[in-house]
């Protein structure tokens, strides 16, 4: 016991002496979280895990009605959940209104609860502010899509931000886990077909 007592206190030592010997100007980096529904988690939390300056994706859900929902109660309908992603990034890297943008180009907003091959109202598209700045932005940036005339309506819901569960975890970077099952499930599904189609691009 007196061996493990030194050895911690020594540790304690040497991360406090560290600390005195970091620069000035070292800081940790400015991080914010943005939430979004796009269909599949799995396919969304891939998609922003892409774009620079995001730090790292978290699937899970949100905009339900009950507490901790499991993936097979939401799968199933019934707690009004959506499938969605917690987004982390650096807001000095890339901008909220950056991560709307990009998220329009990677569903598709013209269906009612459904993305691509999944069809329910918990695979609805939604983005989720979190502040008024947040709600201007995507307001903002889903009235210009409709006054474009590029779509006639578009169904993503652009709603208050409410309590985001995470996933059970064999759901976090299940792209990562299992590539060749992820790759089979997003092919068969159609949803890069789909997003090219609806918009026209590849991004």
């Amino acid at each position: 016991m007196k061996i493990r007592h030194f050895f911690r206190f020594t540790v304690a030592i040497a991360a406090l002496a560290a600390s005195f010997h970091t620069p000035a100007t070292e800081t940790p980096a400015a991080k914010a979280s943005a939430l979004f529904a796009g269909g599949c988690f799995w396919c969304i939390e891939a998609d922003f895990e892409k774009l620079p300056g995001v730090i790292e994706v978290e699937s899970g859900y949100t905009a339900g009605l009950t507490k901790s929902p499991s993936y097979e109660a939401v799968s199933a309908g019934k707690t009004g959940h959506t499938e969605a992603v917690r987004v982390i990034y650096n807001p000095q890297k890339v901008s909220y209104s950056q991560l709307v943008e990009y998220f329009w180009r990677h569903i598709d907003p013209t269906v009612k609860d459904r993305q691509f091959c999944d069809v329910g109202s918990q695979y609805r598209s939604g983005i989720y502010w979190q502040n008024e700045t947040e709600h201007k932005i995507a307001e903002a940036s889903r009235d210009t899509l409709l006054k474009s005339a590029r779509f006639p309506v578009i169904y993503t819901e652009v709603l208050a931000a409410s309590t985001f569960w995470p996933a059970e975890e064999y759901h976090q970077d299940y792209y990562k886990k299992n590539p060749i099952r992820y790759a089979y499930y997003r092919n068969g599904c159609g949803r890069d077909a789909r997003v090219q189609q609806v918009w026209g691009e590849r991004k």
